[in-house]
């Protein structure tokens, strides 16, 4: 059969959508690249073999010794900066393991019972030699021990009689609420039950800081608490007695790095000098002005080595919520731009490979769709050892969580194409590469661009998560809110982030009527 020598006007139109698609694409990735470059570049600049990088978990405790680390190691004249509210134990452990970080705040009793509690180890020697063989060094005791302890309403807890853990043994109708972390440790929940033969069915894991919430509502009866816990005397809280000594010491302490004291001496003597200057009233206090008072814990830090330890940190400025903002939309777009122009140069010829290739495509969309089954800390945690802390495992997280829907769409839009339309673009002579490009792809345009706009959606929310590893975004705006109880903090960071879904949703609309042939759009 002879070839057209020309092409329709609608065809046309159709061949070149795609010109349009690709350049809005190579755009995208230009903008985010060129967007990225501009904050991190003088971070990195700026950065050196001499920089103490601290790390902190997401409770305020934490946080606040992470600041008081990072900025004694600013006083004696070593830069430093602090990876704030990087989740629980197990990403602050791997991120130290993996050099991403070269020092944090952990308890003794986390290190024996959660980080080492395969050895079976006893006494903090034991813990100091088994972590030196990993090349961390663990410091003496910073002056308090922070333990465990489970709390209940003082009217409720004097109304039921309970004073001991183990006069719960005999109330297996109350609701109880703990941290999750807590839940899943050897010296927490599971342990605890067995020793105290509790009864209890209904337990429920839930962040740490909405428990105070839970309790004051009265949704659950009983929590787990750190004895240094401001909430304690705010709430009225009964603490109740470990009567068979269950909970071991948490003393605080500073897990090292031990090649810090090579690179930076002045700041690894300065880590040394906090050993025995906290006391359990000074971090009490502390968690009460940045907990309940609302005081930044940069302040708060600056405040104790001024006071307690005579230094001289630089000044503490309270950074205004636009500029607050400005700097977690960056970072929030950035993670959403480039996962998903990843996910669209990928997904988007796997979808058309499977659509081509039946059997193997049941195979590749089997492979995506247990992408999307993975839990998000789950993958976050795995990524660390490879991809360290920060963007690099948020960005690849997403880029796995966005497959599913474009593969998806692609898939389904190339194989609805009615068979008539196929037998002709056949019966003109186009060959396979152009039947693709001219007919397949502008038919399937719609079904693939839906594809992309829920990926693009699903990525706003998902970006949040990203906070947990230190990658930024509104989600540290919300960690921080959930963290301090304070929902306008939330709020700063959910409403920006459900805007910027509605303007993908609305960017997208406007797109689809500049890439989708005329002919093939809804009315």
């Amino acid at each position: 059969m002879r070839r057209p020598a020309g092409r329709t006007a609608a065809t046309a139109a159709t061949a070149a959508t795609v010109p349009r698609a690709a350049a809005a694409v190579a755009l995208a990735l230009a903008l985010a690249a060129l967007a990225w470059a501009i904050p991190v570049r003088p971070a990195r600049a700026a950065a050196s073999a001499e920089t103490v990088r601290v790390g902190s978990k997401k409770f305020t405790e934490s946080v606040v010794l992470g600041e008081i680390a990072a900025q004694a190691a600013r006083a004696a004249g070593s830069p430093a900066v602090h990876r704030r509210e990087l989740g629980g134990t197990t990403i602050l452990w791997n991120a130290l393991l993996a050099s991403e970080i070269d020092v944090y705040p952990e308890y003794t009793g986390t290190i024996a019972q959660e980080i080492l509690a395969s050895e079976h180890l006893e006494g903090e020697e034991a813990l100091r030699e088994a972590l030196a063989r990993r090349g961390i060094v663990m410091s003496r005791s910073l002056g308090f021990n922070d333990t465990y302890a489970l709390g209940m309403k003082e009217e409720t807890a004097a109304r039921l009689g309970i004073r001991t853990l183990s006069d719960l043994a005999a109330h297996p109708e109350l609701a109880l609420g703990f941290s999750n972390e807590f839940i899943d440790r050897a010296d927490g929940w599971a342990g605890l039950r067995k020793a105290y033969g509790l009864p209890h069915a209904n337990v429920r894991g839930l962040d740490h800081d909405l428990a105070y919430r839970g309790l004051d509502s009265g949704t659950i009866a009983v929590t787990d608490l750190y004895s240094t816990d401001a909430e304690i005397a705010f709430y009225h809280l009964r603490v109740l007695e470990d009567d068979r000594a269950f909970f071991p010491a948490y003393r605080a302490v500073l897990l090292v790095r031990a090649d810090l004291e090579g690179r930076a001496p002045r700041a690894a003597e300065a880590l040394r000098a906090l050993e025995g200057k906290i006391t359990e009233k000074d971090m009490i206090g502390m968690n009460a002005r940045a907990k309940l008072d609302k005081v930044s814990e940069e302040r708060v830090a600056a405040d104790f080595l001024r006071a307690r330890l005579g230094l001289r940190t630089a000044e503490v400025a309270d950074e205004s919520l636009a500029r607050t903002l400005l700097a977690r939309t960056v970072e929030h777009i950035l993670l959403v731009a480039l996962s998903l122009a990843a996910s669209i140069l990928v997904a988007v010829p796997l979808g058309i490979f499977a659509a081509r290739r039946p059997r193997a495509g049941q195979v590749v969309l089997a492979v995506v769709g247990i992408f999307q089954t993975i839990p998000s800390l789950a993958l976050l945690v795995f990524m660390i050892p490879l991809l360290g802390i920060g963007a690099p495992p948020a960005l690849f997280a997403m880029f796995l969580y966005s497959l599913l829907p474009i593969v998806r769409n692609t898939y389904t839009g190339l194989r609805d194409i009615p068979l008539p339309a196929r037998e002709s673009a056949e019966a003109l002579g186009l060959p396979s590469g152009a039947r693709l490009r001219l007919v397949e792809l502008p038919m399937a345009s719609r079904a693939i661009l839906a594809g992309i706009k829920t990926s693009a959606v699903i990525n706003v929310g998902t970006a949040t998560l990203g906070a947990l590893i230190g990658a930024g975004g509104y989600g540290q705006l919300i960690l921080t809110g959930i963290r301090l109880a304070d929902n306008a903090r939330i709020l700063e960071g959910a409403v920006p982030a459900a805007l910027m879904a509605l303007a993908v949703q609305g960017l997208f609309e406007v797109f689809e009527r500049l890439a989708v042939p005329r002919g093939l759009r809804l009315s």
